[in-house]
């Protein structure tokens, strides 16, 4: 694995920017972290976060929205904005000589969008129809839900908003969504690609040097929902969500963490879909993720089932979780770890990849984690060392969700 050179500089306005210089590619990609997640929306307007990432695009600067549009498109850039638990997220990849202009352009964007209010109607158009295809997709709002009673408030907030707040987001409640928040302070930056350190330096300081700061907003943790619920679905089939407690994203023990979950979710060979769907027949669905945040984590599980074996299903699942510290196979770890050195050569030749992973590390670590370190961290993992983690944080005191025509029972005995 090739040596990484990775450049940081604060800048006095508080923006941190970070760059990987990658010389073996072509293309250059950068991310931008705005501290205006979802978090920070006011009781009853979840959703001003996902209002602002469709409305930021449309005009800005001296352009309005299609000259906007043709900007981005001349530049060859594949661009997306995306609204998170704590930050809303910028992040575009184009040919290495063009990312200079294409930062500057979304200078314009973070900094000096029109939002218009002749377009507002149109988001909101777009935003309702999302939301309410979620109807359509069960499991999809198995997910959304389970986190919704699974995390703590207001980290488990949907970041598209939800339907119930839908009235009460307008024009002016997604202004003061922007105008509040947006801040060079606390924001990142990382840059990944076949480019200058200096000249990204110059680049971002005469784009964003003058962006003044602001004082930050506070959030105040909350509690989490409730352990058993159940969603009246009238359908065949019953969508079944499970989650527990895990560690978060800086704690020590996140990469054993992760591998204990890949244990039982790891693909086609995993224990969960082994066990329950090849071996069983029980359901045409079944997972289970590492979900980590700053401050804490979850693991997430889903199984899609049919009704009538749906209760079997929740059994079995529940079953499969706990009996993990039963025992774990050496090819088990093996499997695990030849899946994270795949993921790690792709990293290593994506630019939009590198970009997103520097600019989240430096907000969960205050620091970059190399691609070298993730695969020395693979490399150390044990079977001792899950078998012991797993006994000191077990699967228990579950948090089950379920959907469909009817509820079911819980059995952690």
């Amino acid at each position: 694995m090739q040596q990484q050179s990775i450049h940081t500089h604060h800048f006095p306005n508080g923006l941190m920017l970070i760059v990987e210089e990658m010389k073996d590619v072509q293309s250059a990609a950068f991310t931008c972290l705005v501290p205006a997640g979802s978090i920070f929306e006011p009781e009853g307007q979840n959703g001003n976060g996902s209002f602002l990432c469709d409305w930021i695009t449309r005009g800005a600067g001296d352009r309005d929205s299609r000259e906007l549009s043709a900007a981005l498109d001349n530049l060859g850039l594949q661009h997306n904005e995306h609204i998170g638990s704590q930050h809303v997220s910028f992040g575009g990849a184009t040919i290495a000589t063009r990312l200079p202009d294409s930062i500057r352009i979304y200078s314009d964007v973070i900094r000096r969008p029109h939002l218009p209010e002749d377009e507002f109607d149109a988001v909101r158009d777009g935003i309702e129809q999302s939301l309410k295809s979620l109807e359509d997709e069960p499991q999809r709002k198995a997910t959304i839900e389970l986190r919704r009673r699974s995390f703590t408030h207001p980290w488990s907030r949907p970041v598209d908003g939800t339907l119930e707040d839908l009235p009460n987001i307008t024009v002016d409640t997604v202004r003061n969504h922007y105008t509040s928040l947006f801040r060079p302070n606390d924001c990142i930056i990382g840059i990944a690609g076949n480019v200058d350190v200096m000249e990204m330096i110059d680049v971002v300081g005469e784009a964003f040097g003058d962006w003044q700061a602001k004082t930050p907003a506070k959030v105040t943790p909350g509690g989490t929902g409730p352990k058993r619920d159940f969603i009246q679905h009238e359908s065949s089939q019953t969508h079944i969500g499970v989650a527990y407690d895990s560690v978060s994203y800086p704690d020590p023990d996140y990469y054993t963490a992760w591998a204990a979950v890949s244990v039982l979710s790891g693909g086609m060979s995993a224990r969960l879909f082994t066990e329950i769907r090849e071996k069983r027949g029980l359901c045409y669905s079944v997972y289970a993720s590492q979900a980590a945040m700053k401050h804490e984590g979850r693991v997430l599980c889903y199984a899609g089932s049919s009704n009538d074996r749906a209760q079997e299903t929740l059994d079995v699942l529940l079953q499969e979780l706990k009996k993990l510290g039963d025992g774990i196979q050496e090819e088990e770890l093996a499997r695990c770890k030849a899946r994270a050195k795949s993921s790690l050569i792709m990293q290593q030749e994506s630019t939009g990849s590198r970009a997103g992973s520097i600019a989240r590390d430096w907000f969960l670590l205050g620091r970059v984690t190399t691609l070298q370190e993730v695969r020395d961290r693979v490399d150390e993992l044990t079977v001792p060392m899950l078998l012991d983690y797993v006994h000191r944080k077990p699967a228990q005191d579950f948090t089950v969700l379920t959907i469909g025509p009817k509820a079911l029972e819980v059995n952690e005995s």
